[in-house]
């Protein structure tokens, strides 16, 4: 395993260690990973195949997906102990979390409010 200092040294001089504590060149086939693109067809075959049901998975790159206006915000809020209470009784009815109850009975009441 490399020391600090032996990282720091390897990281200015564009090397990385391998796992075996060697330096490898970055511009080397060895020092990234194998990464596999996905595949590519013309945008006339890939509504085809969705359109005929097939699976397309292979010709998406889900590394940089997103969830647009869904990314979580996480929000603290007290309630009193018979809130809480009250909350855990209709979650364990509906065999679901606190936090998903909560979420369910927001989003009803918001989309109500509209």
């Amino acid at each position: 395993m490399a020391t600090r200092s032996e990282a720091a040294s390897s990281a200015r001089s564009g090397r990385r260690p391998s796992p075996g504590g060697k330096t490898a060149s970055a511009s080397s086939p060895s020092a990234e990973p194998a990464t596999s693109k996905p595949a590519s067809i013309s945008a006339e075959e890939f509504d085809r195949r969705f359109d005929d049901g097939e699976d397309i998975s292979a010709y998406l790159d889900f590394s940089t997906t997103r969830r647009p206006n869904l990314e979580p915000k996480r929000v603290n809020v007290d309630f009193p102990l018979w809130m809480v209470n009250r909350l855990d009784e209709n979650a364990k009815k509906r065999g679901v979390t606190r936090q998903a109850l909560i979420k369910m009975w927001l989003a009803d009441r918001l989309e109500a409010a509209k």
